[in-house]
């Protein structure tokens, strides 16, 4: 066979409803990392759907306890097809946020999937159930075609803790590197740039949640007798918070901001355009740092965000002087910043100010920042077999706006990471309607059916 032909079987298996029984056994098992009464589903889907599936692709798997207590399930599967061969790392995650079945839409719901009109609707079709499956689907037709091979090695990882932010990964990651000996990392997730254009990152931006509190008294008291004279915890906060983020969104504290933009980095920026979509909302273009495109701020620069704020009691307000207040916070952040130096520079900002009774704790484990740079190597090839399928460049985004644990595979493993994400802005991920669309999906098979089928002509590799 050839690799229109590989093409082409994955449209019949797409066309044919190959695809929808895959995903819709999957979105079926309720895989919810965030609630432990859901933990055995956890088990579950790697046991009863990956396992065998992966299995009759010849693969070798192993179920690992995740390192961390309470930490959830990690699946590692092997096909190994020769010792001179390049060797392929991918990545998925079986795991789902809540399903609120509650507040989906009539008709609709998390575990069940349902088609209308050009949307599939279930929880995990667009993060991350859908996407692993179109690139496992993907590898399979292009060793159905070269007769049972793919002229490479395959590593899988499926975790199912990414939703509650992979605890215990990279301490995995770091205790079995044997495991992950590889050339290049392939995987998928988050959204495209629009629907409509195919699109590349090679990293991502790391977060870092932490909370701003103040605490001055027990209970509440009067305002009438005593407002004047109890300092009041949400308007110090509030005045702390303006310190350090303007009423525009642009970061006042330089220890905050990242390294210049690189010229690579621009000049591929310089080719998209952020939002303009249905469902995408309207972006407020004086917010942010000045001088940046819109493309420039969410892909290549900083933020700080208040994400929630609360002082008394928002639900039922009493005319009484608030004993505390808190402020949830994070910081998206690019790579070349090292996320270590936040709560320190807050800190020496705050106590400079007179702000030294606000308190700062961190909410968990950060993930870093990663790129791979666009005019590497591994990532033109990467650019190029997706251009020769869909037949134009696609969006080369140098890494998503959002974060993933791409540290684990870039930083801990050494790996040059490409990602092709099937979603887009618009699928409502992690919310109730959750969904995919169908000419999105149906592109992405052939995509990777494209790159997978690459990959094993091996002397187009830029390999070491």
């Amino acid at each position: 066979m050839t690799r229109d032909a590989v093409i082409d079987s994955l449209e019949h298996y797409f066309d044919d409803g190959g695809f929808w029984a895959d995903l819709s056994r999957r979105v079926a098992i309720q895989s919810c990392s965030q609630d432990e009464p859901f933990r055995p589903e956890l088990y579950r889907y790697l046991t009863d759907e990956m396992t065998p599936y992966l299995a009759e692709m010849g693969f070798e798997s192993e179920i690992f306890e995740n390192p961390k207590p309470g930490g959830q399930p990690i699946l590692v599967a092997r096909r190994h097809e020769g010792d001179d061969l390049p060797t392929l790392m991918t990545y998925g995650h079986g795991d789902v946020v809540r399903g609120y079945d509650d507040q989906w839409r009539d008709g609709i719901g998390p575990w069940e999937m349902k088609k209308e009109g050009d949307r599939w609707y279930g929880r995990g079709t667009a993060d991350n159930k859908g996407q692993h499956t179109i690139n496992l689907a993907a590898m399979k037709a292009c060793m159905d075609a070269r007769g049972g091979t793919l002229g490479y090695n395959v590593v899988a990882l499926i975790e199912t803790g990414e939703e509650t932010g992979s605890p215990g990964l990279r301490e995995f990651c770091r205790d079995h590197k044997d495991l992950f000996k590889a050339d290049v990392f392939i995987a998928s997730d988050g959204p495209r740039l629009n629907a409509q254009r195919p699109t590349v990152y090679f990293g991502s931006r790391g977060v870092f949640n932490f909370t701003m509190s103040l605490d001055l008294r027990d209970g509440g008291h009067h305002s009438g007798n005593w407002g004047g004279l109890l300092a009041n915890p949400g308007v110090i906060l509030a005045h702390a918070i303006s310190t350090i983020v303007d009423a525009k969104g642009k970061i006042l504290l330089d220890d905050l901001k990242p390294e210049p933009i690189s010229n690579s980095v621009r000049d591929a920026l310089s080719k998209l355009t952020v939002g303009g979509m249905e469902g995408d909302p309207e972006i407020d273009p004086d917010w942010g740092e000045p001088g940046l495109t819109a493309e420039e701020k969410v892909f290549g620069w900083n933020t700080f965000e208040i994400l929630a704020f609360k002082t008394g009691n928002p639900d039922n307000p009493v005319n009484a002087v608030p004993p505390k207040a808190f402020a949830k916070c994070h910081m998206r952040f690019v790579a070349g910043f090292d996320p270590a130096v936040v709560l320190p520079a807050v800190r020496k900002h705050l106590d400079a100010l007179g702000y030294d009774k606000v308190t700062l704790t961190p909410d968990r484990e950060f993930m870093a920042a990663t790129r791979l740079e666009p005019d590497t190597p591994w990532a033109k090839w990467a650019i190029n077999s997706l251009a020769r399928t869909a037949g134009e460049e696609p969006a080369v985004l140098p890494n998503l706006g959002g974060s993933l644990p791409n540290d684990c595979f870039a930083h801990i493993l050494g790996l040059p990471t490409i990602w092709v994400p099937h979603s887009y802005p618009a699928c409502s991920q992690h919310a109730p309607n959750e969904h995919i669309l169908e000419p999105v999906s149906r592109s992405a098979l052939r995509l990777m059916g494209g790159l997978f089928w690459d990959l094993g002509e091996t002397d187009g590799l830029p390999l070491q």
